[in-house]
Formats: structure tokens, sequence, C-alpha cells
């Protein structure tokens, strides 16, 4: 149950407080008080252990919040106001399906409603993609809904953003339903072994052993994901392959799902051989970051050049994802910001193809110290 109304005469109009109007009147500038009556047993998962969730609203939500029994009173602007209404009502509703309400959830609700998305924080962030042994991977953002939306919708899906946005992790967590649900026979998993030139032959065992440290990321996502007993014996039978892009050429991929990982360390014509894999019944998802680019001195990133050629093609999607759907630890997203920041103030020092090679960023560094 909810009530609300103005601070003061509740005839009388209030007027504390600064609004939109440039003479701080009207409606926005009135401050008013709001209180929301919460079912007892909703109480404890709203507040979170030790008032942590409470503690992360007061930090980022503009109005007064105040606790008391299973009453929520809320004071301010009335925008303020509303925008926290909206946000508890939210965050009541996760409760109501059972997910657990964390402060990492408060600051996921608070982004979507402020942005003024259409869907509803609760419906995004209780859609479970895979469970195992009491963890459950679901999209933590908006963009991350879309983006598993997209998979499901074409046939290939291209997964562009800075690191710990998850574009990978579910990736694997919606190739692995596939592969449960019947959809397709296999799951193929490939990333390029970019530094193999240089380093490969440096280091001990055979050649699968050599490539093992490249295509470790993506075993660990899949121990994540399934029984780790049965990924041996679901590897030996063929039905996940994990494999350097290298071991794609000449190949039809029939019935399978293709996760290509690290897809900004192909070239264009790598890319392009990746993409012509594909046969019936298959889905691919290509994942990488253009921002961190390792290829030598004057290649072209395939993935680059792919966003910029595939675009205007019916079922095959590109999805973007930010610094803000990042969901590592919080200060990832800070630290990936202040690397663009500062990248984009050095730009102009290097050239045009600065923000999308580390390599040539490395070349210009040894050049500046000559």
């Amino acid at each position: 149950m909810r009530t609300q109304g103005e601070i003061g005469d509740p005839t009388t109009p209030s007027t504390a407080g600064i609004g939109a109007d440039d003479n701080g009147s009207g409606p926005a500038a009135r401050t008013v008080r709001s209180s929301i009556e919460l079912a007892p047993e909703s109480v404890f998962p709203f507040l979170g252990s030790a008032d942590q969730n409470l503690r992360e609203l007061e930090e980022l939500l503009d109005a007064d919040i105040h606790v008391r029994g299973n009453s929520v009173t809320l004071t301010g602007k009335a925008a303020d106001v509303a925008l926290a209404e909206r946000v508890i009502e939210q965050l009541i509703a996760l409760t109501g399906r059972n997910r657990v309400v964390t402060p990492e959830a408060v600051r996921h609700t608070v982004s979507m409603l402020t942005e003024g998305s259409s869907e509803s924080p609760a419906e995004v962030l209780s859609l479970d993609i895979l469970s195992r042994r009491g963890k459950t991977v679901r999209p933590k953002t908006l963009n991350q809904k879309r983006y598993v939306d997209a998979i499901d919708a074409n046939t290939i899906v291209f997964g562009i953003g800075p690191a710990g946005t998850g574009k990978t992790y579910l990736a694997m967590a919606k190739a692995v339903q596939a592969l449960q649900t019947k959809q397709v026979n296999r799951i193929i998993l490939t990333r390029p072994a970019v530094e193999a030139g240089e380093r490969l032959g440096f280091l001990p065992g055979t050649l699968n052993e050599k490539i093992d440290p490249y295509l470790r990321p993506l075993y660990d996502a899949l121990h994540d994901m399934m029984d780790p007993e049965a990924i041996p014996k679901l590897m030996a039978a063929g039905v996940i392959e994990v494999a350097p892009l290298a071991y794609m050429r000449g190949r039809t991929l029939n019935d399978s799902f293709i996760v290509l990982d690290e897809a900004q360390n192909t070239t264009a014509e790598q890319m392009k051989m990746f993409l012509t894999r594909l046969g019936f019944g298959s889905k691919i998802v290509v994942t990488g970051d253009v921002s961190q680019v390792d290829l030598p001195t004057g290649a072209r990133s395939g993935l680059r050049a792919a966003s910029e050629i595939l675009t205007d093609i019916e079922d095959i999607h590109f999805s973007y994802l930010t610094s803000s759907d990042v969901v590592r630890h919080r200060l990832v997203a800070d630290i990936v910001d202040a690397y663009d920041r500062a990248e984009s103030e050095a730009r102009p020092q290097v050239g045009p193809h600065y923000p999308g090679n580390r390599a040539q960023r490395r070349a210009a560094s040894r050049g500046d110290r000559r």
C-alpha cells in the first residue's frame, strides 16, 4: 500500500526545493512524502544483510529513505520520490520471485530505471539461462538481457564490449542451454592464438599443450556450467570441441552452437573464413572488444571490419555492451572508463589507428623513447 502527499498543510502546495522551472516553483520543485507498506516477509530481503541494500539505495537515490518496521517513507522532490518508488517496487517484485536482492541488483535496477527503460528490471534480473548446483547464470543488466534475446532471435550475433561485461560467459551459457535442450548436437568453442608465432615455440609439450593456455578461459567457463566429470566424455565424443581458430578452416559446421571468443584478434580474412563455416541448423556468437586488439602493426581487426561490412544483413545482429554492463567487481567499470578517457586524450598523438590496436600503441611508445 502506498500513500503520497506534499510536505506541510495538505491543502497548500509546498514549494521547497529547486525544480525544473527557472523560478524554482512548479510541481517538480515541490517536496513530497510517500509511504510504502511492505509485506512482513519482504522486509529483510528488501533491506539486505546488515542493511546493505538500504545503504546502497541511500547512496544512489536523491530521495530521503526512512524505514520503520515494515513501512518505508520517501521524502524529496516529486521526481526523485517517484523514481525511488519505482525502484522499491521492482526490488519487492524480485523478492516475490524468490530472487535474492543484492547491492548489485539494486545498482542495476536504479541504472535501468534512470535510463528510462520500458522493460521491467525485475523481469530482466530474474531471467534464468542455466542453473547448476545452486548457481544460476542470468543477465544482470538491460543490455545483457537484449544480448541474450538477440541470440535467441538471430543466427549470427556479435557481442562487442569491454572486459567483464559477460559477453563470452552468457554466450557459452546459451550454448550449453541449446545443447541440453537438444536445439543443437554439439558446441564448438574457438579463439585465435594471436601470439602463437612468437611464443608457442618456446613452450614445452605437444601442439595441443602449447595452445592450451589460450583456450583455458573457455575451459574454465565450461566447468562453471557443466559437471566437470561429464566434460571429458563429451569432448571425447566430439559433442564439445574447444579448438584454436585455425582448426576451423575447410569445415562446414551443421547443427552446432559456435562461439568465437577474442574476435578482435582475428584478421579480416580469418573472420570471413570463420563466418563462412556456418552450416544448417547452426548458430554463431562472436565476442570481442575492439579496444583490446593484439594484432601486429598494420593488421586490421576482423571484428572491426565485420561491424562495418555486415550491419545491414538480415539475421545478423550486433549487440554493444558498455562499462555500465560490467558485472565483475564494481572497480572494473571505473578502470575501463579511466583507460578509455586516457586513450581518448592520447589519441591525436598516435594517429587514427590508436584506439584499436595495442601493438601500434606499443610501437608508438617505443618510438617516443627513441
